[in-house]
This record gives structure tokens, sequence and C-alpha cells, in this order.
């Protein structure tokens, strides 16, 4: 059954700084507990704590540059790039940036609060 997303869902986000993120689909906007989709928007200098979630993080830069730091290496995305994040791997993200950085997050299983697994 098809089904439109009029808008997506603003979301509060962790970290230091405000940052957007517009959930289209996911727990919170379409009730969608298999996938989430959404739009992160990050200010230059944010930064959220390290988090080793039970899902899978598929995610690609649109603007600026992401960093992803793991337990094994540390990642400098940039727009037109992507990086997988499998589930229960260890991951801090920032955008310390100029600009800070503007991309798309799909989660598999759909994120949520209980299974991010925060510092």
């Amino acid at each position: 059954m098809a089904k439109l997303i009029e808008k997506p869902q603003i979301i509060e986000a962790a970290g230091n700084k405000p940052k957007i993120i517009e959930e289209y689909f996911g727990r919170v906007n379409s009730g969608t507990a298999e996938v989430s989709i959404a739009r992160m928007k990050s200010p230059n200098g944010w930064v959220e704590p390290g988090q080793t979630p039970q899902f899978s993080e598929y995610t690609v830069v649109l603007k600026g540059t992401l960093c992803v730091k793991t337990k094994d290496k540390d990642f400098e995305v940039k727009a037109g790039q992507g990086i997988l994040i499998s589930k229960s791997e260890w991951v801090q993200y920032s955008s310390p940036f100029e600009g800070g950085a503007e991309y798309v997050a799909v989660c598999l299983p759909a994120f949520s609060p209980d299974t991010v697994n925060r510092d």
C-alpha cells in the first residue's frame, strides 16, 4: 500500500550543539520499525556522544564533511561519499569543519533511542 509522506518530522538530536534531524520514515513519522530514513544538518563544531547501536547505519554526505570515528579508524566522509557502520560497532559522529555537514542516514532496523546505546 502506497503511503505519501507530506513532510518530515523534526526529531531532537544528541550532541553539544543543535543538530536538525528530519525523519521521513521511521518510528516517529511513519510508524516504520523496519527502516528509518532521515536528513541531518549538523553545524560546525557539533559532536555527539559515542554509541554502539543495535542497527546498521548507511550514511551519504550531501554537503560538507562528516567525521566518523570508530574504535579502529577515523574517517572524513566528504560530499558525494558514503559510509556504512555495522550493527554493534562503536561509532562517534561529528562535523568539526566550517559549514558543518548535511547528510542522509538510513538505519536498519529503524533508529530508536532505546537501541542507540549512547556512552
